[in-house]
């Protein structure tokens, strides 16, 4: 029988691989806020703040927090760059801030994270 510590665990990882293996085009603008190609509202965490060049939101974070991962060839452009996370892929980041998206967004428009525990908030450029 699996140990329930280790159960977690191996779910925490099938479920960041998940999320890791959805590599989003470039964000843009819709309506006044970043989006991914799908329109799904893009986020900044605060926490992030205090390691500039850093991404915080790793491990279980990423299940509420999926990070907005670039394509292979991706390029960074005007005020976007590409991050490298701990597993080597390519997360997007807007004025050297990683961009995330909301589990809790279902649908293009959502942005049900927006001020979630006063840290995480939606980019307007």
């Amino acid at each position: 029988m699996n140990h329930p510590h280790t159960t977690f665990k191996t779910l925490v990882a099938l479920l960041l691989l998940a999320c890791a293996s959805v590599a989003a085009a470039q964000p843009k603008t819709t309506n006044g806020i970043l989006t991914d190609e799908k329109g799904m509202s893009l986020y900044v965490w605060d926490n992030e703040l205090t390691a500039p060049g850093k991404i915080l939101c790793t491990g279980p974070c990423t299940i509420t927090w999926p990070p907005m991962l670039a394509k292979d060839g991706a390029k960074a452009f005007d005020d976007f760059t590409l991050m490298t996370r701990d597993d080597g892929t390519l997360q997007w980041a807007y004025k050297g801030r990683p961009l995330y998206q909301s589990a809790n967004d279902k649908q293009p428009g959502d942005h049900k994270g927006d001020g979630f525990r006063g840290i995480w908030h939606l980019v307007k450029p």
